[in-house]
């Protein structure tokens, strides 16, 4: 047996160990670094919103579509990436694992190039587009700037970084996270407050922060002590593999468009209902998109610890361990989900007002607060049944999931509500939302986990 295979950090261990032992030991590395990636979020906005100003917030809140357009074209390689390559892994192939590390670091740097060219050369259109006005276009314009410049950095590093987690080493993968959240926060406060640069300083901040954990996850697949690692053969481009990726990563990548297609429509309803206070409106809305963020991205750690073991056992055949494994990510995403719900329900203003001084944003932002993290308990399992059926190699059902949350169910809602209730009806649409999205993934789980259990154990048996 190859020495690597002994190793404690095999990935054969996602077929053996308790899946209690397995969750804390990949998904609390996920999640300690998916919530100090959200602090990170909060603290930016934070020096911006007091640094710069309460228009700079708005300015943020408009970069925010463009920015989950961003990232989708990253996570349509980096996790259908880290999918097959566990799906690999548990079917014992090490070198097909391999060449998925390096055809998502080639891929990765081919999208980058490209968002980054688009990005920069129709930069202001896609800006007034998302809902940009002439108080704010310039905050916007400063910060996404540097942010489609430093794209093939925090491409390649985001996706070598999923792919570290699924193939064994989940602390490693937190690591690289908290590094570049370290240097984001030293580097922020420095270049906003000291060196007075701004909202360009906090960019710059975030893309010094990636280009760190750059550097490290680059020299762990350098290193021929890893499991799967760079190999001559690696670098080959592989049109059936980058189909699969694709296919899996398309879940995700949907999910981005269409979190970016919805933020423009919320931004144009509150512009369009809050009158004057528009800016505001959508200032308010950054401060909730990033408090919302902030739970989302730890249900998400739970999501990526959760996907290595799905996709080993999904390999593998042993239905138990994958149904074992989504009860509990659902209970854990739900309990996670409800914290967020009751904190915001009790301390709306202390909140917003750790974003902004401006009173007539806070008064926004408490009422969204209160209606829009209603239902929001079950947003955490309704994020784990999508997530799970990506994991197993099922990306249309995963596909189907997102669009209903963020598209199909959420748009005519902002098409109809918002006329008739105003700012109240934006925050009403996307609770509505989340409740019927939520039923509709319960009802869907159940169906597909009872025609899944009796495939997987004919095949287990055989």
């Amino acid at each position: 047996m190859d020495s690597h295979t002994q190793s404690p950090n095999t990935p054969n261990d996602l077929g053996t160990k308790t899946i209690g032992q397995l969750l804390w030991q990949y998904s609390l590395p996920a999640i300690i670094a998916s919530l100090a990636t959200s602090l990170y979020n909060i603290v930016d906005s934070i020096f911006i919103g007091r640094g710069v100003g309460s228009m700079a917030i708005t300015g943020l809140a408009i970069t925010f579509p463009l920015m989950n357009l961003v990232v989708a074209f990253c996570v349509l390689v980096a996790v259908g990436g880290a999918t097959i390559s566990s799906i690999f892994l548990g079917q014992k192939n090490t070198e097909k694992a391999a060449a998925v590390v390096g055809n998502v670091t080639i891929m990765c740097v081919i999208h980058a190039i490209f968002i980054m060219s688009i990005g920069i050369i129709f930069l202001d259109p896609i800006l007034y587009f998302f809902g940009a006005t002439a108080e704010t276009i310039e905050y916007a314009r400063e910060f996404m700037f540097i942010i489609l410049l430093g794209t093939p950095i925090s491409y390649v590093f985001l996706g070598l970084n999923n792919l570290m987690r699924a193939t064994g080493y989940p602390r490693k993968a937190m690591v690289s996270a908290l590094l570049s959240v370290a240097i984001n926060i030293v580097a922020a406060p420095l270049m906003i407050f000291v060196f007075e640069w701004g909202i360009a300083g906090a960019a710059l901040a975030t893309i010094l922060g990636q280009t760190g954990a750059f550097i490290w996850v680059l020299s762990h697949f350098i290193s021929h002590k890893s499991f799967i690692h760079f190999t001559k053969r690696c670098w080959r481009l592989s049109p059936g593999l980058i189909k699969r990726i694709y296919a899996i990563g398309l879940s995700p990548f949907l999910m981005n468009c269409c979190a970016c297609l919805v933020v423009v429509f919320i931004n144009k309803a509150l512009l369009d209902t809050a009158g004057a206070d528009g800016n505001l409106a959508v200032g308010a809305y950054g401060i909730i998109n990033r408090t919302t963020m902030f739970f989302v991205m730890i249900v998400f750690g739970i999501t990526q610890g959760m996907q290595p073991i799905l996709g080993y056992n999904y390999g593998a055949a042993n239905w138990p361990r994958i149904s074992l494994t989504l009860r509990k990510g659902i209970i854990i995403a739900t309990i996670i989900s409800g914290i967020g719900w009751a904190l915001t329900e009790l301390i709306p203003d202390i909140i917003s007002s750790m974003f902004t001084t401006d009173k007539g944003m806070v008064d926004i932002a408490r009422g969204g607060f209160r209606i829009f993290f209603m239902f929001f308990p079950l947003v955490g399992a309704q994020i784990v049944i999508q997530n799970y059926f990506q994991s197993i190699g099922m990306p249309r059902l995963s596909i189907f999931l997102s669009l209903t949350r963020q598209l199909i169910f959420l748009l005519p809602l902002l098409w109809l509500l918002p006329p008739r209730l105003g700012v109240n009806g934006v925050w009403i649409a996307m609770c509505s939302s989340d409740f019927i999205a939520f039923n509709l993934a319960l009802v869907t789980v159940l169906i597909m986990n009872r025609r899944l259990s009796r495939r997987l154990s004919r095949q287990h048996h055989d």
